[in-house]
């Protein structure tokens, strides 16, 4: 179109000539800050400590160049502030609330440490107010009742903040629509003024310490959080929510009695979230939710009876996503139909009493990521169908009677980061086809038959930091690739038949055997302490997030085998092992110095063969807590200031050993009567325990097993007859 035409068209339509000037780029403009609030906001800064140095352009008038400040286009007063997650620190100097056009306030995620400034209920034109994720203190004074137009007031995560919830804080605003008070201190009941709030839609009380009755809500709420609390009493059935709620939360509380059915009734429901109570009962097979829920988290509690063949509808798009019945009793067979539940991504059905085998068409859930069926009686196989679900990252089902042999289709699993088969009736070798599960960190074969040596499958799984082989029938020699692992955390293969040398400690620069400072989450006893939790959070776009913790000792247990020859130097210079357990194996030779081993807590190495003096000075291993060194052929002087007088049963079966009294004489290490406990004590329930036992009570015949184990050419034929 020619120029001239153009300027025709513009000039008898004056509609798109409208829009193409509004489409032009409009040059910025500068919108000055009222003289009152400016100064009311310098003084705001002047008692505020701001290291990221956020607020540092609160220099010119311009309101459009000030960090989290947004002013009115007429007048310039300020009407809404922005400051979360800035690192701001301190308190909040009282001409803060001169701010009289103020209508949103956002503080949340700082470091403020005052109560909650009283002179806020002057600030007559505010509307939302969040000063989540702070540390402010006391109470909600009873001057907020003035800010009549608040339609949210957000306070979670202030855990100084508490006292009784104030009786008008459900009737001081007709249009208070959000309430957030999770996370603090409050305690005491529910004000009834909250029941009847007409305007309320989305309530969060959660992980507080208020306590009574459930009561009923008597409007539309939408969000429901009533979690991590002291409330007692049976389950309400929300009739005036049952269009609206969305999300019902009441778990780790003490509700009690049976699920009702009207709780399926909820239309809108995407969350359910029951856990950590004391419900009982049967779930009434007449409870079926619909297909709009995502997550039922029954979990916890003491129901009972069989799962019902069907808890929600499902169609091709929607579906529960997350179902967790564990910790509770319930009953027989797995019900088939979940297998039906195409959206599920989550299943965790462990620590019941189920029966039976794992449904065959389990593969059917493509979309599954995790299974728990753990500490159950179930039995059979591990169904070859499970390879359908091929976006699997955690399959836990220790603890059943499961059989068979691990089978080499499962390398199709290659997502798959957490396994465990433990204490089931697995047989057979490690299949070759298991490299193919590249993605594993945490495995756990333990407490099965297995047998036969260790393949190089083992060495695909170079994100492992998690390996225990224990307790099976392993055999042959340790492969020199054992530790090798980067992001190893411990590794056992105690309880097996592996014989020869341990290979020579040749780790890489980022093990963390090597790493000093590592935390252990859970408390160290005289045992090692392993816990998996696994987590899946759901969102309301159905896709879940799956993250789990491991919580374990650093640490090496190649105890109870047929190992021999000297311990490898390199195993005693690692910095961040915490766990050592080389016991009941025929290993010889002097042990190197402790000193490295800084990390050191647990060390045992008794019932060998070990011979030489004691390893220097040990006082500067301040974690050390257990050291068991008793029953081998250890020799020489052992002074008090070498630190080993706080482990008086440590060298007991070493007649050769002469220990400093505290008189300063020598005292032979010759007494049985306290040879230590072993790490593993309550699983020596074989003809090992049995022969320990008469040797702590006979003496003599004690002094003679030390003197035939500290004999090279009795200590061969020992090996040869038990091999």
């Amino acid at each position: 179109m020619a120029p001239s035409s153009l300027s025709a068209a513009l000039q008898f339509h004056p509609l798109p000539l409208l829009c193409f000037l509004l489409l032009l780029p409009t040059p910025s403009h500068s919108l000055d800050i009222h003289p009152q609030d400016k100064a009311s906001l310098l003084l705001f800064r002047s008692w505020v400590q701001d290291p990221n140095h956020s607020l540092s352009n609160w220099v010119t008038s311009n309101c459009t160049n000030w960090t989290g400040i947004l002013c009115d286009n007429h007048t310039g007063r300020v009407v809404s502030i922005n400051l979360t997650s800035m690192n701001l620190s301190g308190q909040i100097h009282p001409n803060f609330c001169l701010l009289s056009s103020l209508n949103t306030l956002l503080l949340s995620h700082n470091n403020f440490t005052s109560p909650l400034p009283v002179c806020f209920a002057t600030l007559p034109s505010l509307t939302t107010l969040d000063l989540s994720y702070n540390q402010f203190h006391g109470g909600i004074p009873d001057s907020f009742m003035s800010l009549t137009h608040l339609t949210q007031l957000v306070l979670n995560g202030n855990q100084g903040l508490g006292g009784l919830l104030p009786g008008w804080i459900g009737n001081f605003s007709t249009n208070l629509e959000k309430l957030d008070l999770g996370f603090n201190s409050f305690h005491g009941e529910i004000p009834e003024s909250l029941l009847y709030l007409k305007s309320l839609k989305y309530l969060d009380l959660g992980n507080n310490y208020l306590s009574g009755n459930l009561q009923n809500f008597h409007q539309p709420l939408v969000f429901l959080n009533l979690a991590s609390n002291q409330f007692s009493g049976t389950l309400p059935c929300y009739a005036a929510s049952v269009q609206s709620l969305t999300v019902l939360n009441l778990s780790n509380n003490s509700i009690v009695g049976g699920l009702p059915t009207c709780i399926a009734s909820f239309q809108a429901l995407t969350h359910l979230n029951l856990s950590f109570n004391h419900l009982m009962y049967k779930i009434s097979p007449r409870l079926v939710f619909s297909e709009k829920l995502l997550v039922l988290d029954l979990s916890n509690n003491d129901m009972s009876g069989p799962i019902p063949s069907k808890l929600a509808e499902t169609t091709e798009k929607l579906g529960l996503v997350l179902l967790d019945l564990s910790h509770n009793q319930f009953s027989g067979e797995i019900p088939l139909k979940i297998t039906e539940l195409k959206s599920l991504q989550a299943l965790f059905l462990s620590h019941n009493q189920l029966s039976g085998e794992i449904p065959a068409r389990i593969g059917n859930l493509t979309y599954l990521q995790v299974i728990d069926l753990s500490h159950n009686s179930l039995s059979g196989t591990i169904p070859l169908n499970i390879v359908g679900c091929f976006q699997l990252l955690a399959l836990i089902l220790n603890n059943n009677n499961l059989s068979g042999a691990i089978q080499p289709e499962f390398d199709a699993l290659d997502s798959l980061k957490i396994l465990d088969i433990s204490n089931n009736r697995f047989s057979g070798e490690i299949p070759l086809t298991l490299a193919g599960c590249k993605s594993l960190e945490i495995v756990d074969f333990s407490s099965n038959f297995l047998s036969g040596s260790l393949n190089d499958a083992i060495t695909k799984w170079t994100n492992l930091r998690y390996l225990s082989l224990a307790q099976n029938k392993f055999s042959g020699n340790l492969p020199s690739w054992l530790f090798t692992f980067e992001e190893i955390e411990m590794m056992d293969f105690s309880g097996n038949k592996f014989s020869g040398f341990i290979p020579d400690v040749i780790f890489k620069g980022g093990l963390l055997y090597n790493k000093r400072g590592i935390t252990v989450k859970e408390s160290f006893a005289s045992e090692r302490n392993e816990q998996l939790k696994i987590s899946v959070v759901v969102a309301d776009s159905n896709q879940s997030s799956f993250t789990y913790i491991l919580s374990s000792t650093i640490g090496i247990d190649l105890s109870h085998n047929l190992l021999h020859g000297e311990i490898p130097k390199g195993l005693f210079g690692l910095a961040g092992l915490e766990y050592l357990n080389l016991s009941y194996n025929f290993l010889e030779g002097q042990v190197p110095s402790l000193q490295k081993m800084l990390s050191l807590r647990a060390l045992d190495m008794s019932h060998n063969s070990l011979s030489g003096q004691i390893p220097g000075n040990i006082s500067s291993l301040q974690d050390l807590t257990l050291l068991n060194l008793s029953y081998n052929c250890f020799s020489g002087y052992v002074p008090q200031k070498q630190g080993y007088g706080k482990f008086p049963g440590a060298f007991a079966g070493n007649p050769d050993l002469c220990l400093e009294s505290s008189s300063g004489r020598c005292d032979k290490a010759r007494s049985a009567s306290d040879k230590g406990k072993s790490f593993k004590e309550d699983m020596m329930d074989g003809p090992i325990s049995v022969g320990i036992f008469f040797i702590s009570a006979f003496v003599s015949f004690d002094f003679g097993v030390v003197a035939l184990f500290c004999s090279a050419r009795a200590r061969n034929f020992i090996l040869r007859t038990k091999v």
